[in-house]
């Protein structure tokens, strides 16, 4: 009996992945986490826009840019929740303040992307950045969760980290559309039929309590539109004069029914496409 434990015992060592070993870091300031295997495949060039360019959101820049400034000094620093208004500029934030933090000198400061499908697989991450040096931005960008979605459960691994805690050196940033992480028709229809209403949705609620920042993004007025894409055509040499911009601006946002930075960079693109000139991917 023993030997057929020892047997099985074998095989499944054999059967189970050896441990991942920790990329080289140094290799890049941007990785992206996958699973099945697990592995960080660095990012050779981050897609964003340059922080100058990202208008009508100041105070959310000043406030993620400072807690970003004392993660990577090693000063306590508060996971960010960046919520509210669609292409308002909340996952570019992010990456620029990443890069904006790591032009001031702080050259170990990281960043990791990680899909809201991955959270599972949190812990492992986690154990994985602890072994290194340097400093990681967490990032999970249009993070929400269903009403039978039990994913929320492994983000306390990255908010509060457990028995362990979290790592030292990493921070937790994400973005949505709802600042309760879960859309208000599931939380009303829980309320009104559980037994116990405040404990129905507490525990899903009260994820968005584990952020220490909040940070709020609104749908722009019509002068800010017109003001980012007058940005972008500065920034990348368009010259077109200001009551032809704005006719076409304001015709570009009446055919998508709103107004955001990225109707407006959709609208420079368009722009830039007619003529002739050159622009990064948005």
């Amino acid at each position: 009996m023993s030997d057929a434990l020892e047997r099985i015992a074998a095989a499944l060592e054999r059967m189970a992945p050896a441990p991942m070993e920790a990329p080289d870091f140094g290799a890049a300031d941007a990785f992206v986490w996958h699973v099945e295997p697990d592995r960080l495949s660095p990012v050779e060039r981050v897609n964003r826009v340059d922080m100058s360019l990202l208008l009508g959101i100041d105070r959310a820049r000043d406030t993620l840019l400072e807690n970003t400034r004392h993660f990577a000094r090693g000063l306590p620093a508060n996971n960010a929740l960046l919520w509210g208004a669609r292409g308002m500029g909340k996952s570019s934030l992010v990456k620029a303040v990443h890069a904006a933090v790591r032009e001031e000198g702080h050259d170990t400061l990281k960043i990791v992307e990680l899909q809201r499908e991955d959270l599972p697989s949190v812990g492992r991450l986690l154990n994985l950045l602890r072994r290194s040096d340097a400093r990681f931005v967490l990032f999970c960008d249009d993070l929400s969760f269903g009403h039978d979605d039990q994913h929320y459960k492994s983000l306390k691994a990255v908010l509060d980290g457990g028995i362990e805690g979290r790592p030292e050196n990493v921070v937790f940033y994400a973005t949505s559309n709802r600042r309760h992480l879960m859309p208000r028709d599931m939380i009303e229809n829980e309320r009104s039929s559980a037994i116990n209403p405040s404990e129905a949705v507490e525990e899903k609620v009260s994820l968005s309590d584990r952020f220490g920042l909040w940070l709020g993004f609104h749908p722009c007025d019509q002068e800010s539109y017109l003001a980012m894409i007058r940005g972008y055509c500065d920034a990348h040499g368009i010259e077109i004069d200001d009551e032809t911009l704005r006719a076409e601006a304001i015709e570009w946002q009446a055919t998508r029914g709103a107004r955001s930075g990225r109707v407006a960079w959709q609208y420079f693109t368009d722009l830039a496409g007619r003529r002739g000139v050159k622009v990064p991917a948005g």
